[in-house]
Formats: C-alpha cells, structure tokens, sequence
C-alpha cells in the first residue's frame, strides 16, 4: 500500500480524518499473556531486546488482537547507553540499573563508534517489521530524548528524585553539555539507521522533561530535541517525528513552536480544550486516555474514549494514551477502546 494512503501519516501531514488513527504506548508488552509466554524464553530484558525474532513477534501481537494503525519498534530507550558502552542491567523486581556517571572524565570513557554494529539486532528487527506488518499499517522506531536518556545514566536507575543530574546540570552545566552533545549525536544516528531499515515514523519520548524549570527545559529538552530533528530532516527528509515531553503542561506549546515537531504526544493531565484551541493548529496532537482509566474499564472508559474523540477528532488527531499501558490492564479493556475508534463517529450514539 502506498504510504499515503497510511493513517498516521496522513494524520501526521495535517489531515483531518473521519475515524482517526489509534495506537497505543507500551502496546506490547506485560499486559499480554501471549508477550508474558514469549518472555519466558529470553534470560534478560535486553537479551530479549537483541533477538528480532523475539521483538518481532512481541511487536505483532497487537497488532493481531486489535489492528492498531501502528506499530512501534519493540526495544527499549536504554540500548542509547547499552551501545556507549556504560553498563546497564535490567534486574527482576528492580528494572534498568546502570553504573552511574558522575564526572566529565566518565563521559570521555564512552563512545559512540560501535553503535551500528552493536544496535545490529534492532536495525534487522526493524527490516523484519517493515515486511511482516499490514500493508496499512505504519511502523513506529523510536528512541529516548538526550535528557531523559541521561538522567538515568546519571542517576543510575528510575524513580529517584534526580539530585546528581540536576546538581550536575546547574552547577557544571559545561561538563553536563559534552554528554547531550553526544546523546544528539549518537541518537540521530541511531534514529537514521531505523528509518533506513524501514521505520517511517520517529517517536522522541522525554519521560523526565517535567522536572525542568523553563530556563532548563529549553536548553536540557526542547534544544536537543531541536537538534535531533534538523539531523533526521537532513539524513531522511519527509519522514514524520512525533515529540513525548511528559508532565510538562502548557510548557508543550514552547516544545511544538520550538522544536518543529509533526506531532506532539500528551499526557491526561493536559487539559483537552486546550490542547484543540493552543496545540491542534499548529501541529498535529496525540494522546491523551488515562492509561488508569484504561486498566478501570466500563462506561468510565468509554465516556472519557469518547470525549477526547469529540474534542480532538476536529483536527489532525492520533488516539493514544497520556502514557504507556501498565501490565494490570485487561486486554478486553484496549479491545473495548479498538471498537470504540474504529466504529467512530457512529459509536459516539451509544453512549450516554
């Protein structure tokens, strides 16, 4: 099928459609029984990361049960510093440990030459994808933003409170640029090879923009962001980016103008109004079911399904959640939410 006539990319050129395109963050994953069995057969998350016959078959899943308008690249943001050379670990019962960075000298030590050769594996995993999906049906690669990328090679791990990496950002802010500087350059490479191997869409997801002041965000968030895209426009022109800056409210209108996105995904906490007045005209806007309200299920779920898709199906739209599907969510539930887009608008007459 020609690409045109894909729905994410139409969306993603500004087009307003009838029914729009849907996908879901973390789509494949725990919540799965069919990914839990798959899992087994793999001794460590990024081994199982590394094998595209695995990945690939975990980023189909979904796409079996519910015909989602995309699939994303099953890997993790993680395989950025896995490559540098900095030791990460995804341990049982803790998640992603990494050795941390603390000093210039430790940035020194890293280097990005072998990252072709190490990502290997998720460059074929992207070929392999881009054959075997629909023929209407978009694929997503995707990488993690330079600053939520390195607040966990700074702090070592997820859920801290990020004292080393803001100390270091304020207080050496110099030393701190020599590790976005490498983050931009080794990510935008990284993003190139996907696209070359297939991918048609980048999603950039900064899961950790929101603990920035503006003065912050701008410099650790929206400038490498800048800097990523105006590469992949050089080395890829025409291929769509899609920017996540989690938790940072009204803040998303300074990423859109700034950074030149396509599209911009966001949270539930961003208010739905003021997503289809202040971001919609300027550029094409993802998001934003409450991924609690998605495990909750029941006429919750299909009013709040049903609003954002009254509120934001007036303009170019993609139907996502504020954030990733968490393992706890019954698959029935995203079944419920496949049916209410794809019957869209003649669903809306179901509900009370």
């Amino acid at each position: 099928m020609s690409l045109d006539k894909k729905r994410m990319l139409r969306t993603l050129n500004g087009e307003t459609l009838a029914r729009p395109p849907f996908w879901l963050m973390r789509q494949a994953g725990r919540y799965l029984p069919e990914y839990r069995e798959v899992r087994k057969s793999s001794r460590n998350f990024l081994e199982f990361c590394y094998t595209p016959d695995l990945a690939v078959e975990v980023t189909l899943q979904p796409l079996r049960r519910y015909a989602m308008d995309a699939a994303i690249l099953f890997c993790d943001i993680l395989v950025i510093p896995d490559a540098l050379g900095q030791k990460v670990e995804f341990r049982e019962g803790e998640g992603p440990v990494l050795e941390p960075l603390r000093s210039l000298a430790d940035i020194k030590k890293l280097t990005c030459e072998a990252m072709p050769a190490h990502l290997a594996p998720v460059f074929e995993t992207v070929k392999r994808l881009s054959q075997e999906i629909p023929g209407d049906t978009a694929l997503i690669g995707f990488a993690g933003a330079p600053w939520t990328v390195a607040v966990y090679m700074v702090e070592g791990r997820g859920g801290t409170d990020c004292s080393n990496i803001r100390k270091w950002a304020d207080e050496a802010p110099e030393d701190f640029q020599a590790l976005i500087d490498l983050l931009v350059e080794t990510t935008a490479d990284y993003l190139t090879l996907q696209v070359k191997n297939g991918a048609e869409i980048i999603q950039l997801f900064d899961s950790w923009a929101g603990i920035l002041d503006e003065n912050q965000f701008r410099r650790w968030s929206i400038e490498p962001t800048k800097q990523i895209i105006e590469r992949l426009r050089k080395s890829c022109p025409g291929v769509p980016v899609i920017g996540f800056p989690r938790n940072v409210g009204k803040r998303a209108e300074m990423f859109v103008t700034e950074t030149g996105v396509d599209g911009v995904s966001l949270d539930q906490d961003q208010p739905l109004d003021w997503i289809a007045e202040t971001l919609q005209p300027k550029c094409t806007v993802q998001g934003n079911l409450d991924n609690q309200v998605l495990v909750a299920g029941g006429q919750e779920l299909d009013r709040a399904v049903i609003k954002i898709l009254q509120t934001l199906g007036n303009g170019p739209f993609i139907f996502n959640l504020g954030h990733g599907v968490v393992p706890e969510t019954p698959p029935e539930h995203v079944g419920r939410v496949a049916e209410l887009i794809k019957g869209w608008p003649e669903t809306a007459k179901s509900i009370s």
